[in-house]
Order: C-alpha cells, then sequence, then structure tokens
C-alpha cells in the first residue's frame, strides 16, 4: 500500500449543506492498481482535495490461474476491507479512471444525509435511472449501474460487498469469468440500501478494450455518455505514452455520446414501466432528457 498524499481535513461542511462538495463528504480515497502508472490521477485527485492512497495488488502464488474479474474482485475487496474502518464514505476509483478538471467543485451524486447508502456511482455504464428526489442538499438519482471504475459506499455497504465477493469465491469460482459487478445494484437493493446514479459523469473511463469482456460476448469497450467538464488529463487509450491520437480520443467520446443517446431513445436508460409507476414521471423524463444537453 503506497500512500500519496494527505490534505486538511475534508468534512469541511455540514452533511446536508446543500453546498457541500463531493470531496467534503468522502473521507478517504483508494486508488486500486497492479503495475499501471497512477502519479497523473493521484495529483489530480489529491489537488481536488482528495486524501488518496494506491492499492497494488501484490500477486500471490496461484493467481496466475485466476480469472482477471477474480483479480479485478480481489483488488476491489482490499478497498472493501479498508472503507470498513472509516465514519465517512469511501471513494474508490480504478487506476484508469481520468476525472474532469473541475472535480473539486463538482457535487456529491447521492444524499450525504442517507443513512442507507449503498453504492454511489460517479462513471455509469448500461446505467438506468430508476427515482428522482428532491432534497434541500439536492436533487439526487437511485438507478443502475455495472462498472467500478469510480464509486463511493459506506462501511455499512462496504461489509455487504465483502459477503458478495466471498459468493462468487465459492460460485463460480476463481478461474471463472464472473460479471460480479453488474449484481451489485441489486444485491444492495434486495438488503434495503439506496443505489445513487450521478446526473452526469465524474470522469472517464481511459482503460483500453477488455479482451476478456469479448471473450464472453459483452461491449469490449465503454466510455462515458455525458462528462461534467473537460478531462484533467489525456486518457490511456488516447496518451502520447499510449500510442493514441487525438483522433482515438475524439472516436472514444462519440462512441460514448451515440450510445448513451441511443440507450435513451430505446428506452433503456429510462424504461416506460419506470416512469408509468413513478409519481414524478414527467421529471423523470425532463432529467433524463437535459442531462444529454452537454457537450
Amino acid at each position: 500500500m503506497q500512500k500519496q498524499g494527505t490534505v486538511s481535513s475534508p468534512a469541511d461542511r455540514p452533511a446536508g449543506d446543500p453546498t457541500a462538495r463531493l470531496v467534503d463528504c468522502i473521507g478517504q480515497t483508494f486508488v486500486i492498481a497492479y503495475k499501471e502508472v497512477t502519479e497523473q490521477l493521484t495529483t489530480a485527485l489529491t489537488q481536488a482535495g482528495c486524501d488518496c492512497t494506491v492499492l497494488r495488488q501484490v500477486h500471490q502464488p496461484g493467481y496466475e490461474t485466476y480469472s482477471p474479474s477474480f483479480l479485478c474482485l480481489l483488488n476491489h475487496r482490499s478497498a472493501w476491507e479498508l472503507a470498513l474502518r472509516s465514519q465517512q464514505p469511501t471513494l474508490i476509483v480504478e487506476a484508469d479512471f481520468v476525472p474532469v478538471k473541475n472535480f473539486a467543485k463538482l457535487p456529491p451524486p447521492f444524499d450525504p444525509t442517507d443513512d442507507a447508502l449503498g453504492i454511489a456511482w460517479l462513471y455509469t455504464c448500461a446505467a438506468q435511472v430508476y427515482s428522482l428526489s428532491d432534497l434541500p442538499q439536492g436533487s439526487f438519482a437511485q438507478g443502475y449501474s455495472t462498472s467500478m471504475v469510480a464509486y463511493v459506499i459506506t462501511a455499512k455497504s462496504a461489509r455487504l460487498l465483502i459477503e458478495l465477493a466471498a459468493e462468487v469465491e465459492k460460485a463460480p469460482g476463481p478461474r471463472a469469468y464472473s460479471p460480479w459487478d453488474s449484481g451489485i445494484e441489486y444485491y444492495l437493493r434486495d438488503r434495503k440500501f439506496h443505489n445513487y446514479v450521478p446526473f452526469r459523469n465524474y470522469g472517464e473511463h481511459g482503460g483500453r478494450p477488455n479482451p476478456e469482456h469479448g471473450q464472453n460476448r459483452l461491449s469490449k469497450a465503454h466510455r462515458a455518455d455525458v462528462l461534467y467538464g473537460s478531462l484533467a488529463f489525456a486518457p490511456l487509450y488516447a496518451s502520447a505514452d499510449g500510442g493514441g491520437t487525438r483522433w482515438q480520443w475524439l472516436k472514444g467520446r462519440a462512441y460514448g455520446r451515440i450510445k448513451g443517446l441511443a440507450r435513451l431513445l430505446l428506452l433503456k436508460y429510462l424504461r416506460p414501466e419506470v416512469v408509468k409507476k413513478s409519481d414524478h414521471g414527467g421529471r423523470l423524463i425532463k432529467w433524463a432528457i437535459v442531462r444529454q444537453m452537454t457537450l
């Protein structure tokens, strides 16, 4: 475990303050990595006000037989175990997350006073919105997402996620591919926790296509559909060191935007049955459309 930097206490404002920022509502930030270079990411997050620690997975005997998906789960579990010790929510990001430049100014995507906070995604993939609430401390959407590129959890939800990891270890087991991240929302919601999706993404998934996804007939790459602002630095798939180009960056952003709009138009982001059952269906429709009105 490599400490990257510390800042003054993040709890500068009360949780119910409508002007509170995300960085005021979290107590610690973990960057989970294997061999990836993390200096740009930790610098950007530290400058935004996050107390960053890098957690690097140490390869153990027998790991060579484990699936990449299970090794990824083990890395996240190491952060969940540390989240158990914190009285404040914990931010966890993967090494290929690229935050937006204005990360320090952004509001939390979750209700800071919610004692049943399960998970709050800062980056979403295959997202759906279920409900929308307006509170004095902000407007918050609950919903579904997969992908664990960037998210916030609490000590309570971390305990449940560790239990989920133990179940995955039993079946399908460490050597089989498991889309464990796609079941987290259901697992927490079934246990009466609230899961939040952001109005826009707080950053981009900068990694290259995942071959394991392709082998299991899943989308090889995923990108943010809409961002809160410009990126703090070039993502790996479009960086000079990574052999990328501006054209690859534009293709990646276009892919994310087109896919996000398609999911909205095909009624996958906001499903008709959700609108029909909601007491505020009109507001949900407006929220889903307005979030796409950005470059």
